[in-house]
């Protein structure tokens, strides 16, 4: 037996033979066609040797002791990697038998004994080219295949007489089946389309078989457990030279995670994340699509702008996480008692339909096609608002709500979706000015009244560089002393064009601008400076009460502030009390206790401003260290002929008294109001009856009269009345 020869780079042949002569003739030859030879001298060997050396051909006899050929040639075809190595078989010149035994066997080729060796090597050297032939195809298509299966991606023909069609393997992966027991064809093949999509196909088809050229589509198909994958399919027609079409060629690919990726691109692009409403965007798109059938059909459409009542507060007050909870909450119960569908689930964003969106915060839209009349849009309004009137149960908490409507029409209010949405939400504050938990229909007017707020915005910036905010100050009276104990700072804006301007103009919109926060701090040192001038004056120790807004008591360096300004000022800060309102105190308890701690250890007096509206909790008073409450004036108006308001400000003396705070009465106007407040025990007030607020010169001389012996009201007679 020999080895591979001269050089590694020679085709090796393994000879096997039983005849030692023969093997040697048969060597002589092929290396001097430059072949490397082993050989083997009998099947058995021959296997062995095979699976060892792994030569590039076999040469084998038939008729050879212990494994003929015919069993050698089975054997090596077993061996790893041996099925496609060519195996030449020599057989007698007449032994046919042996030939076809010999291709059962798995045989490649035969040669006749006796052998001419000069043909053998040319014989043997095609061989090894169409083996290497072979081989480079098959490695193609291996690597065809294995492209094709990281893409998801099959190849098919179809002729168009029979249906019959034929499926590569990665073609019959993507659609689930097994190539033993499914036969591809149109029938078969369009069972697992999805019914839908299947007019497709047949489209498709028709424009190929037409020559309008190659087609391509995606579309769904069904896979044997019950589940839909996407395909993109891409075919054409082939002809034959009479013009006749013979059958389709084309690929099919599995789409389903890009699908899936887009869909989750266009959720994200068109729904809102927390509440999965159509947001903004897609709002748009679909009230442009709307407005353009509408407008062809001579029809009306209907938008409502609904936005939430103090949703701000249920939101700081509880924290964000009930805010997302509650946002969710009325968007389902809002797609409920609305007609719509839900686009969701259906997957088409672009779907003109009637719907509710959110264009942010606690902003939702609804509109509604195709309607009668504007009657039939306020019926509506009317169904959303008692949807909201249910209360909403949130982990441990039930959470009440309300909402503001504004109703504008097509295309009475606006012929494109920007003026309507803009007249929508002009309606919308107008509805809240109304009292809230309303609808409003838009009306020119309120567009006037939008304008004049900006307006008043753009000035309200202004007006602090400007300096026209003034003190206006209204006193606080001992009744039973008839004495001015104190004063409660008010802000005034005095407007060069719209002469002064109502705090409660003026005071939400700064609330809502953050202008609050420069105008507050401002009133804090003007009212600081001011008590500090009355005192260097001679007027004695007195409060000034100055209110604190939310956004103010929210601040970081709120007790910094406080204590810049008292300390710049000069004003003593046992004569300062800071107004807080009770929502502000169940904001953040323990900061606020703490905040307010701080405050008490400089010195400062606080106070709670009407008392009553809100919260009104015991646990939270006996926890919070404040020093006066007052009581509202809802209260007081009718104290002298409403038992119930008598008996809650009865109510609230008693509980100051008991927890020993101060308390203040605010908004008295009448001698009956205060003779009631009085005999409930209540002796501080303050209210019309006394003096309006008024500024700092004039309150001066309300001091100076003091000073003088007169009350606050001027005569004598109202010094008897305040005195009692």
């Amino acid at each position: 037996m020999s080895d591979h020869g001269q050089g590694e780079t020679k085709p090796l042949i393994l000879v096997v033979d039983d005849d030692a002569a023969i093997r040697d003739l048969v060597r002589e030859a092929l290396e001097h066609f430059q072949f490397a030879v082993a050989e083997a001298r009998n099947g058995a060997e021959g296997v062995k040797t095979f699976a060892r050396l792994k030569p590039e051909l076999v040469v084998m006899d038939v008729r050879m002791p212990e494994m003929d050929g015919f069993q050698a040639c089975a054997a090596m075809r077993q061996v790893p990697g041996g099925a496609n190595t060519p195996i030449l078989i020599l057989t007698g010149l007449d032994d046919t038998e042996s030939i076809k035994t010999a291709y059962e066997a798995g045989a490649t080729d035969f040669a006749s004994k006796p052998i001419n060796l000069f043909i053998l090597g040319h014989r043997l050297r095609y061989m090894l080219r169409a083996k290497r032939t072979l081989d480079e195809l098959r490695e193609s298509e291996a690597r065809l295949a294995s492209a094709q299966r990281i893409a998801r991606l099959g190849n098919w023909e179809r002729d168009l007489r029979s249906g019959r069609m034929r499926w590569s393997g990665e073609t019959y992966r993507i659609f689930g089946v097994d190539p033993k027991t499914f036969t591809p064809d149109l029938a078969s093949y369009l069972e697992r389309v999805h019914p839908q999509d299947r007019e497709i196909v047949a489209r498709a088809t028709g424009e190929a078989v037409r020559r309008e050229g190659p087609y391509s589509f995606d579309a769904r198909v069904l896979m044997p457990d019950g589940t839909v994958r996407f395909v993109h399919e891409q075919a054409e027609a082939i002809f034959d030279d009479d013009g006749t079409p013979l059958r389709l060629a084309g690929t099919t690919q599995d789409i389903t995670e890009r699908k899936q990726i887009e869909d989750q691109i266009r959720l994200l692009a068109y729904y809102d994340g927390l509440t999965r409403l159509p947001n903004r965007v897609l709002f748009m798109e679909r009230l442009t699509q709307a407005l353009t059938t509408a407008q062809r059909q001579g029809g009306t459409l209907a938008m409502l702008f609904l936005d939430l009542d103090r949703f701000k507060r249920i939101n700081d007050t509880l924290g964000h996480t009930v805010g997302d909870r509650l946002l969710q909450a009325v968007s389902e119960r809002l797609k409920k008692c609305l007609r719509s569908t839900d686009t969701i689930a259906r997957g088409d964003p672009l779907a003109s339909t009637d719907t509710v969106a959110r264009l942010g915060g606690d902003e939702f839209i609804v509109t509604i096609t195709d309607i009668a009349r504007g009657e039939d849009a306020a019926k509506i309004a009317c169904r959303v608002l008692e949807a909201l009137n249910e209360p909403f149960k949130l982990e441990e908490h039930e959470v009440f709500v309300s909402g503001s409507i504004g109703i504008s029409l097509f295309p009475h209010d606006g012929k494109d979706a920007d003026t309507l949405l803009k007249n929508a939400d002009s309606a919308m504050y107008h509805a809240k000015d109304a009292g809230r938990g309303t609808y409003q229909f838009y009306n020119k007017s309120m567009n006037e009244a939008a304008l004049q707020r900006l307006a008043m915005e753009n000035s309200l910036r202004r007006a602090l560089e400007r300096q026209e905010f003034l003190l206006h100050f209204q006193p606080q009276i001992d009744v039973v002393t008839g004495r001015i104990i104190g004063a409660e700072a008010l802000v005034r804006w005095r407007h060069p064009e719209l002469g002064m301007v109502s705090p409660g103009d003026f005071i939400p919109l700064a609330e809502e601008t953050g202008l609050i926060m420069p105008i507050g701090e401002w009133v804090l040192r003007s009212a600081c400076a001011q008590g500090k001038a009355w005192r260097d004056e001679g007027f004695g120790e007195m409060i000034v009460a100055v209110n604190l807004s939310g956004r103010q008591f929210r601040q970081q360096p709120l007790v910094h502030t406080v204590d810049e300004i008292v300390k710049s000022t000069g004003f003593d800060p046992r004569c300062l009390e800071l107004e807080i309102t009770e929502s502000i105190l169940v904001q953040s308890v323990d900061d606020t206790v703490s905040a307010l701690k701080r405050l008490k250890d400089m010195g400062l007096r606080v106070s709670v401003d009407d008392f009553g509206t809100g919260y009104s909790s015991l646990t939270y008073l006996k926890r919070f260290p404040i020093d006066t409450l007052k009581i509202d004036q809802s209260f007081t108006r009718d104290i002298a002929t409403d038992p119930g308001d008598a008996a809650i400000t009865a109510a609230i003396i008693a509980m100051a008294d008991g927890l020993k705070m101060a308390v203040i009465a605010e908004g008295v106007e009448t001698e009956q109001q205060r003779d009631c407040l009085r005999q409930r025990g209540c002796r501080l007030m303050q209210g019309y009856l006394f003096s309006r607020p008024v500024p700092a010169d004039q309150f001066r001389l309300l001091l100076q009269k003091q000073a003088g012996g007169e009350p606050p009201g001027g005569e004598a007679t109202s010094a008897r009345r305040v005195a009692g």
